[in-house]
């Protein structure tokens, strides 16, 4: 891919012919702020706050949307584009009612850390914008508060372009603009898969997941693991507030599996670590047919005699091993391992049948 010199805020710089402004800057460690804008999106220049002044263009331009030219030269915070800042974000900070802005999302509310930054014209606490009754959308896990969103659509196209779904999209038109489903119906009845896709890119909050409420005033720990659902082995993050998962959110490195994207199973079903009827330690059943608590040692030794015991007087294919699609391709291939090389029966077999 041939390469194309660019002088970035008074700096010379490499990047590759097709990039984008956007692209070029983050591999050369310069921050554009932007709300509209996800790597795993097609650019569309929605929310403007991504605008810089390129030499010899009459307007700003977006830089999420434009590419890189031989000899281009490019500035990100001449004085032309703080102004426009400052506006936009007041403008943005003025359809909010007072404390809204200081809500966290999945993603930091980077509206908020924004207007904060670029000092808006009006302060927040004096923003007093009249607003009509709130509609939360009814469903178990998402909820959609119309208050909060900037329309900056990164939701309905993770929907289309992602998921391929196209269950959520902009309805209504001019100031009574929304997200809606196509046909106006909750999501529970459109073709939405409640993968919560939309919202992990939600940069305001506007959606959010109902489990795990709204309130951030205590500290989330982020601890990564990998889902249990199926073999696929997507890398998420359990978010954990005193002790308990509240949530799960997947990053969006570009080096990962799922690159962010999981499904309803993985960002939704984790009931099942706090059940009162979860297992907690082995158990194995005594004489009496009634099963005690033992430690793994016990428990492992009893369950290889009794392996063995029928290996003995019936014979290896008397034995059948079953597996899960739950566990890794890494635990299956051991699984059958120990059927094949430790038994001798190829009685084997899981649910996904990999």
């Amino acid at each position: 891919m041939s390469k194309v010199v660019v002088n970035l805020d008074g700096c010379s710089i490499s990047a590759d012919e097709g990039e984008t402004i956007l692209q070029a800057a983050e591999k050369a460690g310069i921050e554009i702020p932007t709300l509209c804008n996800d790597s795993r999106l097609d650019p569309a220049g929605a929310c403007r706050t991504c605008l810089v002044e390129v030499e010899g263009q009459r307007r700003l331009v977006p830089s999420c949307a434009t590419k890189v030219s031989k000899d281009m030269v490019v500035a990100t915070q001449s004085e032309r584009v703080q102004k426009h800042m400052k506006i936009l974000m007041s403008l943005y900070a003025a359809d909010h009612a007072p404390g809204e802005l200081g809500l966290q999302s999945k993603n930091g509310n980077q509206l908020a850390h924004m207007a904060r930054e670029y000092a808006p014209l009006l302060p927040l606490e004096a923003v007093k914008a009249p607003r009509e009754a709130r509609q939360l959308e009814t469903n178990p896990y998402l909820g959609f508060d119309p208050d909060l969103c900037i329309l900056c659509a990164r939701c309905t196209r993770y929907c289309d372009e992602v998921e391929a779904v196209s269950a959520i999209t902009l309805a209504e038109r001019g100031s009574a603009t929304t997200i809606a489903t196509a046909a106006q119906v909750s999501l529970m009845d459109s073709t939405c898969e409640l993968c919560g896709g939309c919202v992990d890119t939600c940069p305001t909050g506007a959606l959010f997941e109902i489990k795990a409420g709204r309130d951030h005033s205590k500290p989330i720990e982020k601890v990564r693991t990998t889902c249990n659902y199926c073999g696929v082995g997507c890398q998420m993050d359990l978010n954990v507030r005193e002790d308990k998962v509240v949530k799960v959110t997947s990053p969006v490195t570009g080096t990962t599996l799922n690159d962010g994207n999981l499904c309803v199973k993985g960002r939704f079903a984790y009931d099942f670590i706090h059940h009162e009827e979860r297992l907690q330690t082995p158990l194995v059943r005594g004489t009496d047919g009634k099963l005690y608590p033992t430690s793994w040692e016990v428990a492992l030794e009893t369950a290889a005699k009794g392996l063995l015991g029928v290996k003995e007087r019936h014979g290896a294919d008397a034995l059948g091993f079953i597996s899960s699609s739950r566990c890794t391709g890494e635990e299956n291939y051991l699984m059958q391992k120990l059927s094949r090389a430790a038994f001798g029966t190829n009685n084997i077999h899981q649910c996904a049948a990999t």
